[in-house]
């Protein structure tokens, strides 16, 4: 079975780690993963270009041809160079090993040319041959161009809005697919209905206040996304619990709040509300998840500055 690496961000490590594998696991539940730092290998039936296209922190990806026990190459390795005119190689050193990695990439792609066709091309190559040192052991695979998709686009923003990479995050952590629809009942200006649908997840979002509401309607008419939006407060959920599969929401709080009720006790109904069986993620600030009678599987703390810090909650 094919086997993948992911190269992943070292900001919010936990999350990034734990995505990708929640990705993987939620096309192929057999998926097998290891970790070596920032360094996730997966073995799956499910391609790393689709996993990449989904996961918000992954830096480099690609598919693994072979582990190696030192530096080697091979007619076998030089495979993948078939149909290519050009390539770069690329060491990613995670180990704790000093190399001197512009000659060592140098050294390779002189290789690599005496076996191959296939051109060095440092600007626009057609693939990307990797060698990657870890402590544990090191890996020879490599990486084509993945088609980047074009981000939604906000035409009005708020300033306590959700974050855009959390709410991808979250949304891939609960294991939403293609065709599932997510609910976020504090939809706010529309960022998880935005990072579902330009997944193929369809999204359907409540807010009760007007302003809100019409933000969020005109930055997913502006992007041509179909999502349902309903002013209404939360307590709408019970009308509703079979139109959606998971529910990915940032609880607003203190002055990010417009409702007369004390924040506190308004949050308390949300969660007495929730529907059972369903896939929930829920941002809050740190300390109030203890207030809530919600008792969450995994647990994420995000540092924003220095008076606050989010947490994320799943479940």
């Amino acid at each position: 079975m094919p086997e993948s690496f992911f190269i992943l961000s070292k900001d919010n490590l936990e999350i990034a780690i734990d995505e990708v594998i929640s990705i993987a696991k939620t096309y192929d539940r057999f998926a097998k993963v290891k970790i070596i730092s920032n360094l996730v290998i997966i073995q799956s039936k499910t391609s790393w270009e689709q996993i990449t296209k989904r996961a918000t922190f992954v830096k480099i990806s690609g598919q693994i041809l072979r582990k190696m026990s030192g530096l080697f190459l091979d007619d076998e390795n030089f495979e993948i160079l078939k149909n290519a005119k050009t390539f770069v190689c690329r060491i990613i050193n995670l180990s704790s090993n000093q190399f001197n990695i512009s000659e060592l990439e140098r050294a390779m792609g002189d290789m690599i040319t005496k076996f191959s066709k296939a051109q060095v091309s440092l600007e626009n190559p057609d693939i990307t041959i990797y060698l990657i040192f870890t402590e544990q052991e090191n890996f020879f695979g490599f990486s084509k161009k993945v088609k980047s998709e074009n981000r939604p686009k906000k035409i009005k923003k708020y300033p306590h809005e959700l974050d855009w990479k959390l709410t991808r995050a979250m949304i891939n952590l609960i294991g939403l697919k293609e065709g599932e629809t997510v609910c976020d009942p504090f939809c706010g200006t529309g960022t998880t209905l935005l990072e579902a649908e330009s997944m193929g997840i369809h999204a359907i979002g409540l807010d009760f206040d007007e302003k809100m509401y019409n933000i969020s309607k005109e930055n997913l008419d502006v992007n041509g996304y179909k999502s349902k939006i309903i002013k209404a407060d939360f307590s709408q959920l019970t009308k509703m619990t079979d139109k959606f599969d998971g529910i990915v929401t940032d609880l607003p709080y203190g002055t990010a709040s417009k409702s007369s009720e004390n924040p506190e006790e308004l949050m308390k109904k949300f969660v007495s509300i929730l529907p059972k069986r369903k896939k929930i993620a829920i941002m809050c600030k740190k300390g109030f998840e203890k207030k809530l009678k919600f008792n969450p599987i995994k647990k994420y703390e995000i540092y924003r500055h220095k008076s606050l810090t989010r947490t994320i909650l799943i479940k």
